[in-house]
């Protein structure tokens, strides 16, 4: 019997990051759980050129396509090839799987005015249409919540990278002139880090006065500073695993149509110090809001609450509604539906467990409680992400 030869597949991204690592970690996975590829990798910088070796003989390239001379050279291969970068270039029509950034901002978003926030600010990088795109969906989430955003540019160094040079005294600023407490969003961990420290060098708290919150997450920058950053978690596994899977399709099929964009949500939240912080001025809601979020698998009620704050069940109420917005069950609700997505996501749980442990009096409690805030079954979520 004639054995099928090992498809040969080539994945240019960098290794420097948590992104990158985890996009090859990706890919890896779907190799083994599918179809056993021969995958060649090497450590690359960020902003390191990535080519392949001349005369390097495969079938088939992951990349990272943000230059034109590489999107060029892998033209002029005649391989099959599924991008894995934000940048768009001209002319360039290799399927891509990429990031949902307007999902992830509007996470960003959601994280901080659970927090309570009220004024945001967002760090931005000059002349980078996705960052651009990035900076718009945050501005335009806080709109829709009645609220605006200040915006700070500067120019990149490299990439996506601050200048760092760049002016802190101007930064901070910035900063000390917005009103407190304040959020800012930004699309990086180097650039929360200038952040935090343009906090340090203006005599500004983080998070008591101005939280942090990072666009992605990097596992080893985002805890190098003196107040570890909290971030978006992107999907950048999935991201590796289906552009695998589109590269399979392609190769398995040259003349197949294929998606030209895939679009992969976020995970979450990563939270660390930097906006571990509850932005409210009133220690009744302080104490009620840390309750709440301190006890997610406690079945508690908004009596529990009122009296762990010191307040009667109206003033409580009367408090959240002006404070927040919302209702102390909506609250609960809240932070119960995040807790259970956190145990489908992370652990192997069965669903009647996780209902357990994340507060809800039943499965089929949550099941509702699922298919009314994210119209999905609690399984079902779990098969998704």
């Amino acid at each position: 019997m004639k054995s099928v030869p090992v498809k040969r597949v080539a994945i240019l991204v960098d290794t420097s990051t948590t992104w990158g690592r985890d996009v090859i970690a990706g890919v890896h996975r779907y190799s083994r759980e599918n179809v056993g590829w021969q995958l060649f990798v090497e450590p690359r910088g960020v902003e390191q050129r990535r080519w392949l070796p001349i005369g390097w003989k495969g079938d088939g390239v992951i990349a990272r396509v943000g230059f034109l001379d590489l999107a060029k050279k892998l033209k002029s291969l005649k391989l099959p090839v599924v991008n894995v970068s934000g940048i768009t270039l001209p002319k360039l029509d290799f399927p891509r799987v990429v990031s949902d950034q307007v999902a992830a901002a509007n996470v960003a978003a959601e994280h901080l005015l659970a927090r309570g926030f009220r004024h945001f600010g967002y760090f931005s990088l000059l002349g980078l249409e996705y960052v651009a795109e990035h900076q718009q969906a945050f501005l335009d989430r806080l709109r829709r919540e009645g609220h605006r955003c200040d915006v700070f540019a500067v120019s990149p160094h490299l990439g996506a990278e601050p200048d760092w040079n760049l002016d802190m005294k101007r930064l901070g600023k910035w900063l000390r002139e917005l009103p407190k407490p304040l959020a800012v969003f930004t699309w990086n961990s180097s650039s929360a880090r200038e952040l935090i420290y343009a906090c340090m060098q203006s005599g500004l708290s983080v998070p008591e006065e101005v939280a942090v919150l990072s666009g992605s997450d990097d596992d080893l920058f985002c805890e190098v500073t003196p107040v570890p950053i909290s971030a978006v978690q992107l999907g950048c596994e999935q991201i590796g695993y289906r552009a695998a899977a589109e590269l399979d399709t392609m190769m398995k099929n040259p003349t197949s149509k294929v998606v030209p964009e895939v679009l992969i949500p976020p995970q979450g939240v990563v939270e660390r110090r930097s906006t571990d912080t509850l932005a409210v001025g009133d220690p009744a809601m302080v104490k009620a809001l840390r309750f709440i979020r301190e006890n997610p698998a406690r079945l508690m009620n908004v009596s529990d609450v009122a009296r762990q704050a010191g307040l009667c069940r109206r003033a409580l109420e009367l408090r959240f509604q002006n404070l927040l917005g919302r209702s102390p069950a909506s609250e609960i609700r809240r932070v119960r539906l995040d807790h259970a997505i956190d145990l489908l996501q992370c652990t192997n749980l069965s669903v009647a467990t996780v209902a357990e442990r994340s507060g809800f009096s039943s499965p089929e409690y949550m099941a509702s409680v699922f298919r009314s805030q994210l119209a999905s079954t609690p399984l079902h979520y779990r098969k998704q992400n």
